[in-house]
């Protein structure tokens, strides 16, 4: 029994039928893009994460193919979605599920033992790639069940979680659980907005109980935000050039020979994160961490070959993680020969796009040498 009723659901998926979105992943019940779908959408907006689905879906078509590929392949491809243990995981669970004798997880406790695959996902992938009544919460969902039962409880916390998720099984249509689910994601996402949703027409309304009672606009409800904590960073971008390096641009990379060939000119170091951190495994310029704001300020690199008489400092870039907030300078070194610096590589300023780097850093290289 419906906790709504039939004609709930006869009204919300006569207005999905009309408005729903053409995406890739919902043309489609296999199991291996369904769940690529899920994890590239995690902390990640439709708009942005297709392209990156479309990219994965090119390069590795098939689970067995990005279970084969090297982890930095993945971490490359990825680059710019942020959250980067998504990635990390979606490797290491390619290579279990490939490990096995038995096909891609066909149940929601196989599902739910991969890598990276909490009750949420495993929930959408076996209600839209098997049909199974298990339902899918996304932050879409939790606005939409907030208001339809006008709930204050934070939907962010374990007692929230709980409570939310007692309410969608109760509302799920164990029937078309597929449907249902996509249905209900879908009006989250274009009808019933965080911010001035359309009560007026919303198909629904004569259920919505924060309608009712007037507080649409205060749920739902989230836990306080953690204080940020700051670190502070100095980066240092070292250019060794056989010609005169250049203070602003892109740094001149390729000499073409008699033969056709190219010869990379500029060269860089790159320092590999590989402690248990932010970026893991993602590549940057030498960095220095500082202990306070007054020590990052006073901060200056030295270099034993410098070509210009001082560091180019760039203007502070300030980038906001979930939990810190990161104040980055950048300093621009020519040099006429690259310092010795343990755990870097040097790289050819031209083969930069074949590392998976850091978003600080992308937005580094964007302000610096645009």
């Amino acid at each position: 029994m419906s906790l709504l009723g039939q004609k709930f659901y006869r009204l919300l998926y006569d207005w999905y039928d009309i408005n729903h979105r053409i995406l890739p992943w919902r043309e489609t019940n296999d199991p291996y893009y369904i769940w690529l779908s899920e994890v590239i959408l995690q902390q990640t907006r439709v708009a942005q994460g297709i392209d990156y689905y479309d990219r994965f879906v090119r390069t590795y078509p098939t689970v067995d193919m990005l279970a084969a590929a090297d982890e930095d392949e993945v971490l490359r491809l990825w680059q710019g979605l942020g959250y980067y243990s998504r990635a990390r995981n979606l490797h290491r669970a390619a290579r279990m599920i490939c490990s096995a004798a038995s096909p891609f997880p066909t149940t929601f406790d196989e599902l739910r033992a991969l890598p990276g695959v909490g009750d949420y996902t495993a929930g959408a992938i076996a209600s839209f790639a098997y049909d199974q009544p298990y339902p899918a919460l996304d932050g879409n969902v939790y606005r939409v069940l907030a208001r339809l039962f006008d709930c204050e409880i934070p939907f962010d916390t374990s007692a929230g979680k709980k409570h939310f998720h007692r309410l969608a099984e109760e509302l799920l249509d164990r029937e078309h659980p597929r449907l249902f689910n996509s249905a209900i994601m879908e009006f989250g996402a274009l009808h019933c907005l965080p911010v001035s949703p359309d009560c007026a027409a919303c198909p629904i309304q004569q259920y919505c109980k924060a309608y009712a009672s007037g507080t649409v606009d205060l749920l739902p409800v989230r836990k306080p935000r953690p204080t940020l904590r700051d670190r502070w960073f100095s980066y240092t971008i070292y250019i060794y050039s056989s010609q005169e390096p250049k203070a602003f641009g892109v740094p001149t990379t390729n000499r073409q020979w008699g033969d056709g060939s190219q010869e990379p000119r500029v060269y860089t170091l790159l320092h590999q994160r590989k402690e248990k951190d932010i970026w893991q495994h993602l590549y940057e310029f030498p960095l220095v961490e500082h202990a306070t704001e007054a020590e990052w300020l006073s901060f200056q690199p030295v270099a034993r070959h410098p070509v210009a008489e001082r560091p180019i400092a760039q203007r502070p870039i300030t980038h906001i993680l979930s939990h810190q907030r990161l104040h980055a300078r950048f300093f621009v070194v020519p040099v006429d020969e690259l310092p010795v610096i343990p755990d870097t590589l040097t790289v050819a300023w031209e083969a930069l796009d074949d590392y998976a780097l850091s978003r600080l850093t992308l937005k580094a290289l964007e302000s610096v040498f645009r």
